[in-house]
């Protein structure tokens, strides 16, 4: 797989292009003062964000009429890149992170390798690191950089054939940075350098099996202490591939992309930021800032103007270019990989394990007291009967897709529960219970579908929190707080300190894969089943309301 499938050069081509219509798609701004009136070298940097492995996934969006129109899935994607690579031989094609991980069974089932064959078809340059990348610990993300069998995987598999870089992930067993933290490309004479990020929420997203020792340091730290080497090498023109989020106004996350641009080197000209799956296209202190979506409904296409004598940054702008598929033709070197890997998985995908008579939805009430999620009350049931265990805690993160009603197939089930997590149970007290519950619960509402008993919680609007009033078991009895129950939960859950679960409990018990743990239930339900609404978590009218 090493040796990239073609050559970037300049292609004929007479498909239209269209452009995501938005009030970010022209993003423009004259960059270093001070420039040569030397004709400027233009370098266009193609960029994907949060792919997920979903190589075939069809996102489904509103057109002007209100019709349905379908973007992405990557033979088309690729189509559209190749496109704008053909109007510019000095382009670059980059990510940040999250292209693995979270996949669909097509990607996921052959240990996400089939992604990496479609990048490396597609000729990507350098991609840094999301917390995605983790799911299954650092030595597998080492296997997926460097090459490796797995017993999933294929045969010979040799790892991807362009850099990774972070300047900010540590593997605290050796002291060093997991990969290389920059990496410099000539293009069309002039010097771009690189240097990757990944946020410092890392640690608390992902399981800590495999991740034990991990460490997310500072990322404006981080950016400047490689921006000062690249300086020093002569690079005037570097971009940033952060796995971090942003939004086009505003900052509102404490790790947001926005506030590392106020605080980095103004010799960084670019961020490609990550991370909350949305469209962004700004300037913040100087440095232009894009995101593109996910699944690879739409990438950016950033475009600079290099000084060729200094290497500085004249002008840059960008677009979000949204992949519609009616405008393009298939990649046929990505179609074929598509193929490949769906014929060798539908017998698998296709296998059919229930019938459901209603559509279950991961939308959760948002008025009402009875707030519980009928798909999220299913997941959870399967955990308690797996490990015929009191209670089970599901996290709502980890509850992708919904499930439609008819026949229910294993790839449908895998399309709501792709992470590979691993059953835990453990014994809490009905104490120790609430504290988990309160710990999960934020003034939005509750994260964790529950089964084996009901709760209530109210939210304070004077003090912005949230807490449990109320655990009542089936019967309906209040639950003992000086007794032991057995809970079960995904090791993810088990291993965030946020949720104290590590940390309240004891006798942790290792179970079966959570898909497996779902597909034996949704066998043992009736055919067809139905899951309704039943209140096993209900939302009290707040504080606040009450007092008035």
């Amino acid at each position: 797989m090493r040796k990239k499938s073609y050559v970037k050069k300049v292609l004929q081509t007479s498909l239209a292009i269209t452009l995501l219509s938005a009030p970010f798609v022209s993003s423009q701004v004259s960059a270093k003062e001070n420039s040569t009136q030397k004709t400027p070298v233009k370098v266009q940097l193609l960029g994907v964000n949060d792919l997920h492995g979903q190589i075939d996934t069809d996102t489904k969006l509103k057109g002007s009429n209100g019709e349905t129109l379908l973007a992405g899935s990557m033979e088309y994607t690729a189509a559209a890149i190749k496109q704008r690579e053909a109007a510019n031989p000095n382009t670059l094609l980059v990510h940040a992170g999250d292209m693995i991980g979270g996949s669909p069974l097509v990607s996921a089932a052959f240990q996400d390798e089939p992604t990496v064959e479609i990048m490396e078809s597609m000729g990507f340059d350098v991609g840094t690191i999301g917390n995605h990348e983790f799911d299954e610990g650092i030595n597998e993300l080492h296997r997926m950089i460097y090459g490796g069998d797995h017993p999933k995987g294929t045969p010979g598999y040799d790892g991807m054939n362009f850099p990774i870089i972070a300047a900010n992930a540590f593997d605290t067993s050796t002291g060093e940075l997991i990969t290389k933290p920059y990496t410099v490309k000539k293009v069309g004479g002039v010097k771009v350098g690189f240097i990757g990020v990944v946020t410092q929420e890392t640690p608390s997203m992902i399981i800590s099996k495999g991740n034990e020792t991990l460490k997310i340091t500072d990322e404006a730290a981080a950016i400047n202490k490689y921006a000062a080497k690249l300086k020093k090498k002569g690079v005037k023109t570097i971009v940033v591939l952060a796995h971090n989020p942003t939004t086009q106004t505003g900052s509102n996350d404490a790790f947001d992309a926005s506030k590392i641009a106020e605080n980095i080197d103004d010799e960084v000209d670019v961020i490609f930021a990550a991370h909350n799956h949305v469209g962004v296209n700004k300037v913040v202190d100087n440095k232009l800032i894009v995101q593109a979506y996910s699944y690879g409904s739409a990438f950016s296409d950033v475009d600079l103007e290099l000084d060729p004598i200094s290497g500085d940054v004249v002008n840059k702008k960008a677009e979000i270019v949204t992949v519609y598929q009616k405008d393009y033709q298939p990649d046929p070197a990505v179609s074929g990989i598509i193929k490949k890997y769906s014929d060798k998985v539908e017998p698998i995908k296709a296998a059919v394990v229930g019938h459901s008579l209603n559509t279950l939805t991961t939308t959760k009430a948002a008025v009402g007291e009875n707030r519980d999620l009928p798909l999220g009350n299913l997941i959870a049931d399967g955990m308690k009967a797996s490990m015929n265990a009191d209670f089970a805690l599901m996290n709502g993160g980890g509850v992708r897709a919904p499930l439609d009603a008819g026949e229910v197939t294993f790839g449908d089930l895998f399309s709501i529960q792709p992470f590979g997590n691993v059953l835990n149970k453990v014994t809490l007290t009905g104490a120790d219970l609430e504290t988990v519950l309160n710990n999960q619960l934020s003034p939005s509402g509750y994260d964790f579908h529950v089964a084996g008993f009901d709760y209530t919680y109210t939210v304070d609007t004077q003090t912005n929190t949230a807490k449990v009033v109320d655990i009542t078991l089936p019967d309906g009895s209040k639950i003992d707080k000086n007794k032991e129950y057995t809970v079960v939960v995904n090791n993810y859950m088990y291993g965030n300190s946020k949720y104290g679960i590590a940390a309240l409990s004891h006798g942790m018990e290792v179970g079966s894969e959570d898909i497996e743990a779902t597909e034996n239930y949704v066998k043992t339900l009736p055919n067809p089943f139905e899951y309704k609404q039943e209140g096993r978590i209900k939302e009290a009218a707040t504080v606040a309301a009450a007092l008035q």
